[in-house]
């Protein structure tokens, strides 16, 4: 049977013939002799190995055979009308760079006869240095320890900036495109040559096997995908363009999937880098590693949850997904529900827990309790602190950060313990009222018999510590920057400590929920053990730029407490986004029909085009508006987007989504949200700024292509 090698651009297949092109695929994976398939040799092609292959009537497709490992292969190299195959054909050829050893597809063009220089025109322009020239970039270095063609350095040599790069990538899939990214950013030659892997091609005497070598280089991953069965090819075909993030791997991402770490490991990088792919390629390389591993993958809420289960799905189907925790299989759970698994299988044995971490017992540990408890414990408990303590926000970070983890009973123990971090002092009198407020939300808990969420999690960790019970034997988070410390604690208890235990992906630029955690305070040591993706591949540059100044000037620090930097790139160009002034709702939402029927009009498909907003009753405006407008919308809460209307989501939502076009109306704050602000302590405040930065920092990185961003005065 032979082996079918896909190439990134084969993959792009016209939606049209998608359904026909599997059915040549399939057929020609297992035998290429199958009559009606015309697997033929082009007479005076440029490499002697290229052939085409009928798929209908009209359209062909191009490869290359390869003989080597004693059996047949074919690089599809793409799917045209039946004239522009055989004249493609005729001039492709694929070989192996000299240079870096990587594959290459080169097409030999027909001389022509150059056409006369234009006459010299003089100019006072200021000449504007060339981008690459500005780095420090040179020919020599970029051909010979590259191995970059000639033709592109010579048009990357004259590129004036950083977009002219960008558009210059977009015609080179795979490791040239990446490569001409890198050096626009200014990395450095060295640092691309480790970081992809390059080494100089050495020559075995057999062509077939030298280019099949190549194509197992860890940047041909790039562009070059064995496909090992029949499913795999479906998904490969069915996926489309954007599907490739499943097959199709920046070695440098690969190098995250395979390697083996002694502990804990934290993979940070910005919105769009592939941290959530690399997560599920792990999960998969882990699973077939070990068919018997018990593994969880998880992240922050249970809708991101079952986009990773669904993504797992798609990657690759085979690999199992358990209902149950602590069997064999994954097992894909939002960390909460994580925490109430553990508890439900405790059953009765709760109770020593509970008394390690709360001093008491609750009755319905099962239950959460409402998330208004603080705010009722604070309107109705008389105090004597200042408004920017006696806060909810205040008071349930406090008790998720210092009284939980350190399983604190009564006003002695709160008296004697260390606050790091905590941005607000408090002294023996205020920790004293404070532990008040503490006591009478532990009391309106008891005589429910509930447990919040922060408890469950830490509940779960001593039932785990204590029972010396590990249900996992790889635990791996998505969005780990938004987990509090009780969640640590159970992800710590709930795997023991052993090579490649937790494997983390985080982003603290996209922190949107609960306050800043340090990994180290709660048993989670990933010094050393750090790396940071920057490529982005899902935002265009444009995009991404203005998603970048929305994070200007905020201090942000990663899960180590170290400063978190930016340094993010794009790998697409595209459109600058429309940013659109209002002075009312009422602008705002017509403003937002506007775009939407704009977009529908000119033929995108309804799912392609969301609307992000902040809150639920702006969500609800808009799809009214919407309707009325004869759109068919629908707003999307706990559900997945659908599949033939335009989703509008809260900005919160649309977290781990991705939609080619987005409208996002950032809205304004009420005064009651700004009377909430100014109550709280300059740090809390702070970082409640900070988050919302980060929301709508998220919220513009959905956007693939175009972005539309209205904002109100």
């Amino acid at each position: 049977m032979p082996t079918i090698i896909m190439g990134k651009l084969a993959s792009k297949i016209d939606g049209s013939v998608r359904g026909k092109a599997m059915t040549f695929l399939q057929k020609l994976g297992v035998d290429d002799t199958t009559p009606g398939l015309h697997i033929e040799p082009i007479q005076h092609s440029a490499d002697p190995r290229v052939r085409t292959g009928r798929v209908d009537e009209f359209w062909r497709a191009v490869m290359f055979r390869l003989d080597g490992d004693g059996e047949t292969h074919y690089v599809i190299h793409g799917i045209w009308p039946h004239d522009d195959a055989i004249a493609i054909a005729r001039r492709v050829c694929l070989k192996v760079n000299p240079i870096n050893g990587l594959p290459q597809i080169e097409e030999i063009q027909p001389a022509r006869t150059p056409a006369p220089a234009p006459a010299a025109v003089k100019t006072t322009a200021r000449r504007v240095e060339p981008l690459f020239a500005r780095l420090g970039h040179e020919r020599t270095d970029l051909v010979e320890r590259l191995g970059l063609p000639e033709d592109v350095v010579t048009h990357a040599l004259t590129a004036a900036n950083e977009d002219a790069i960008l558009d210059l990538a977009q015609h080179h899939e795979g490791w040239i495109g990446t490569i001409l990214v890198d050096l626009a950013a200014g990395d450095s030659i060295d640092a691309i040559v480790q970081r992809m892997q390059l080494e100089k091609a050495s020559s075995s005497g057999n062509d077939d096997a030298d280019v099949l070598q190549s194509l197992k280089r860890p940047a041909a991953a790039l562009q070059y995908a064995f496909i090992d069965d029949q499913e795999e090819l479906r998904r490969v075909i069915e996926g489309g363009d954007f599907g490739a993030w499943r097959i199709f791997l920046h070695p440098e991402q690969r190098r995250y999937v395979d390697r083996s770490y002694s502990g804990p490991f934290r993979l940070s990088g910005g919105a769009g880098t592939g941290k959530t792919v690399v997560l599920v390629h792990r999960t998969r390389a882990l699973a077939r590693r070990d068919p018997d591993a018990r593994i969880v993958l998880t992240t922050f809420t249970t809708n991101l949850a079952e986009a990773l289960g669904d993504n797992l799905t798609q990657l690759d189907p085979r690999i199992p997904q358990t209902k149950n925790l602590g069997v064999p299989g994954v097992y894909v759970t939002g960390v909460d529900a994580l925490a109430s698994a553990v508890l439900r299988t405790a059953g009765r044995g709760l109770a020593p827990a509970m008394r390690e971490v709360l001093g008491e017992e609750r009755s319905t540990p099962l239950t959460r309790t409402a998330p208004t408890r603080w705010r009722e414990v604070v309107e109705s408990t008389g105090t004597m602190l200042p408004p920017e303590i006696a806060n909810e926000t205040f008071l349930a970070s406090e008790y998720a950060h210092v009284v939980l983890p350190n399983k604190v009973h009564d006003e002695a123990g709160y008296l004697r313990v260390r606050r790091p971090g905590r941005g607000v002092a408090l002294d023996r009198a205020r920790r004293r009222a404070v532990w008040a407020l503490v006591e009478a939300y532990r009391a309106r808990c008891r005589a429910d018999g509930s447990l919040d969420f922060t408890e469950a999690a830490a509940v779960a960790a001593a039932h785990l510590t204590a029972a010396d019970a590990h249900p996992a034997d790889h635990v791996l988070v998505d969005e780990g920057q938004d987990l509090s410390p009780t969640h640590w604690l159970l992800l710590r208890a709930a795997v023991g400590e052993h090579p490649d235990d937790l494997f983390i992906a985080d982003d603290s630029h996209q922190r949107i929920y609960g306050t800043r955690v340090v990994l180290g305070r709660h048993g989670v040591a990933i010094v050393g053990r750090s790396q940071r993706l920057t490529l982005n591949y899902r935002t265009t540059a444009q995009n991404l730029h203005y998603a970048m100044t929305i994070l200007a000037g905020g201090q942000y620090v990663d899960l180590q407490d170290e400063p978190e930097d930016t340094g993010y790139r794009s790998a697409r160009t595209g459109p600058l986004p429309v940013i659109e002034i209002v002075d009312t709702l009422a602008e705002e939402v017509a403003t937002i029909v506007r775009h939407v029927r704009a977009w529908i009009d000119a033929g995108d498909p309804l799912e392609n085009v969301a609307v992000l907003v902040p809150d639920r009753y702006h969500r609800d405006r808009v799809v009214t508006a919407l309707t009325d407008a004869g759109i068919d919308a629908r707003a999307v809460d706990r559900d997945r987007p659908p599949a033939d209307r335009v989703p509008v989501l809260t900005m919160h939502r649309a977290k781990g989504t991705e939609f080619p076009k987005v409208v996002l109306a950032t809205g304004k704050p009420s005064a009651a949200e700004m009377e909430r602000l100014a109550m709280l302590d300059p740090s809390e405040r702070a970082d409640t700024e900070l988050r919302s930065r980060s929301l709508t920092y998220v919220a513009a990185t959905r956007a693939r292509d175009q972005l539309v961003v209205v904002q109100r005065s």
